[in-house]
C-alpha cells in the first residue's frame, strides 16, 4: 500500500538532499538483485534517518535488522568520531552484503555487524543506547522494545519501521500474523506512560518513541 502517490514521492525526493554514491549503489544492487527489495529504506526514509542521527549526534546506535546495510549507513551519518553503530542481522546473505558496504564507508571503523538472533545479542551488548532503529521480524518488535528500553538514556529515541504494515493495521479485524504483531506493538507503546511517541506515515510508517 502506497501512502504517497508516486508523483508526490518523486517530488519529495527531488527536494530532499541526494543520496551519497555509496547509498545509491546499495539501493541499485538491492533493487536489481534482491527478491525482497521492498524492504529497503530508500531515499526519502534514509534522508530522514540521517537527519535524525545528525540532530542527535548519538554516541551509541543500535539497529535491529541490517538487511543490505542502507539504513545503517544513514544512521551512522550523525556519529561523532568516537561513536559506534551496532547492527544485528540474522540472515547470512544479507550479512555478507552489508559487511561489504560497511567496509567501503568512511565510518567503517565505527560500524559493527553482529550475526545472529537479536534476542540473544541485545542483552550481551554493554552499551547505553542513544538511538535505536527496529526493522526486523515484526513478531519480535515487542520483545526488542522491552529489551532495549531499560538500556537507553533519558531522552533517547527508538524508531520502529513498518508500523502501518502495508495498511493492514487498518483492517477490521486485523488478520495477518505480522500485522497483528505490529498492531499489538503499537497498542503497547501507546499505553506506555514512560515514553513520548509520534507515528509518521512516511513510507510504511515510522513510530518515533522518546524515553522520558
Amino acid at each position: 500500500m502506497d501512502f504517497l502517490s508516486p508523483a508526490i514521492q518523486a517530488y519529495a525526493e527531488r527536494y530532499s538532499s541526494p543520496e551519497s554514491a555509496l547509498l545509491d549503489e546499495i539501493a541499485r544492487e538491492t533493487r536489481n538483485n534482491h527478491p525482497e527489495s521492498h524492504m529497503l529504506s530508500g531515499h526519502l526514509q534514509g534522508r530522514f534517518l540521517a537527519l535524525i542521527s545528525r540532530l542527535l549526534q548519538p554516541q551509541y546506535v543500535l539497529e535491529i535488522g541490517t538487511f543490505t546495510g542502507y539504513s545503517a549507513l544513514c544512521l551512522a551519518e550523525g556519529l561523532p568520531p568516537e561513536g559506534q553503530l551496532h547492527s544485528i542481522e540474522l540472515r547470512p546473505a544479507e550479512q555478507e552484503t552489508a559487511r561489504r558496504y560497511f567496509q567501503q564507508s568512511d565510518k567503517a571503523d565505527q560500524l559493527f555487524l553482529h550475526a545472529g538472533d537479536a534476542s540473544a545479542i541485545i542483552p550481551a551488548l554493554p552499551f547505553t543506547w542513544d538511538l535505536v532503529f527496529i526493522d526486523a521480524d515484526k513478531t519480535g518488535y515487542l520483545n526488542y522494545y522491552e529489551l532495549v528500553k531499560p538500556r537507553m538514556r533519558r531522552g533517547a529515541l527508538i524508531i520502529a519501521d513498518n508500523v502501518l504494515f502495508h495498511g493492514q493495521v487498518l483492517e477490521q479485524p486485523v488478520t495477518g500474523k505480522s500485522a497483528k504483531a505490529i498492531q499489538a506493538f503499537n497498542d503497547h507503546v501507546s499505553n506506555d506512560k514512560s515514553v513520548e511517541r509520534l507515528l509518521l506515515p512516511l513510507r510504511d510508517g515510522l513510530l518515533l518513541i522518546q524515553k522520558k
